[in-house]
């Protein structure tokens, strides 16, 4: 194990639960309980899965100058956003790589909540710091919360269980606040990172057994199982989300990731527009591969086209739901085409594979 590797406030939960700890993002989590990853996996394509998520940052924005140092920082446009509401974001360098991506949530006219990617916390804390404009109050709350994601077509039936229907978010990318679930004090938002209906559930740290454990026991006939990080890479990737360190890092921009409804070059500034800009189209994008040879493709493995190299794959696994074997990649835009074949060098081995429109998956 990790030294120094941090435990989530639900670890003991995890032990007792079963579940084989690894190190993650300076943490030790829970990879997969005994049920194991596909089972876990088609349980929140088919019923609901119970995540700790805890390892996530979060920081505030309040002020009067909070919603223009959001706009500053960030390639969305939070200017007409509705409190209540949720909007995804990157968060660029000035070359317009990415420092991370990031949710935004509006509790009031000053008053911003964002999550951030656990393993970019502290990068992403003394980015946004060093670039804060006047009037804007900003702080790390990470340590102050617990967040658990209920996942799946049967979470709103679970959650329905323990709250009133004017509790529980009705839209996609909406969230509610100083939501009481069995006397615990929580913020709800009806987000997630599987491709599935689902809800996040943010509560202080004292509060995470209990929450774990009311949400179990109503999900108990609902056929909610815990799951660990293994059937989460696996969702997010048979849903083509993107991952940090995978499809963005800071030598890939939003606009090569496919991001661009996240990013609004028409806004009058933020850090990184001028170099999207200067860059133009980009020349290379993030395309989905579905495996045609034997054998399944991993991350960062090199493309080629018969002697050249074409790119590198940038996530991919066998997905359970699917029945097959996917991966993402970036490749020059010539070879972007749904239909194109390349092949992935699996270990000295060539993997044939073709590209195929993204997302591999999406609910009915």
């Amino acid at each position: 194990m990790e030294e120094n590797a941090r435990k989530t406030p639900l670890y003991e939960t995890h032990l007792r639960e079963g579940g084989k700890i690894v190190p993650f993002a300076g943490y030790l989590l829970p990879v997969q309980y005994q049920t194991g990853v596909i089972a876990e996996h088609m349980a929140v394509r088919t019923a609901c899965g119970l995540f700790d998520v805890s390892h996530m940052g979060e920081v505030t924005f309040k002020g009067p100058g909070a919603l223009k140092t959001l706009n500053h920082l960030l390639t969305n446009d939070f200017t007409n956003m509705r409190v209540g509401r949720v909007r995804y974001s990157v968060m660029c360098y000035e070359d317009g790589g990415c420092v991370d991506d990031v949710i935004v949530y509006k509790f009031g006219e000053e008053d911003y909540f964002v999550v951030v990617n656990a393993s970019n916390r502290f990068k992403d804390v003394e980015h946004m710091k060093a670039n804060l404009l006047p009037d804007t109050e900003f702080a790390d709350i990470s340590d102050s919360l617990a967040q658990v994601a209920l996942q799946g077509p049967k979470a709103p039936e679970i959650l329905s269980k323990l709250l009133q229907a004017e509790q529980i978010p009705q839209k996609y990318y909406t969230a509610l606040r100083g939501v009481d679930i069995c006397g615990m004090e929580c913020i709800v938002s009806q987000t997630g990172y599987t491709g599935e209906k689902g809800y996040e559930i943010y509560t202080a740290p004292e509060n995470a057994e209990k929450l774990w454990t009311v949400l179990r026991e109503a999900g108990k006939e609902f056929g909610l199982i815990p799951c660990g990080l293994g059937a989460r890479d696996t969702l997010r990737l048979e849903a083509a989300m993107p991952l940090y360190g995978h499809e963005m890092d800071e030598t890939i921009t939003p606009l090569e990731a496919g991001l661009d409804f996240g990013v609004k070059l028409a806004k009058e500034e933020f850090i990184g527009r001028d170099a999207l800009l200067a860059k133009g189209e980009p020349q290379r994008v993030r395309v989905g591969l579905e495996v045609t040879g034997r054998g399944i493709i991993r991350e960062h493995q090199d493309l080629y086209q018969g002697e050249s190299k074409v790119g590198q794959t940038t996530s991919g696994t066998f997905c359970p739901y699917l029945g097959k074997a996917v991966a993402m990649a970036m490749l020059p835009r010539a070879f972007a085409e749904p239909g194109t074949l390349v092949e992935a060098d699996v270990r000295g081995r060539r993997v044939e594979a073709k590209v195929i429109p993204l997302p591999f998956y999406k609910r009915a």
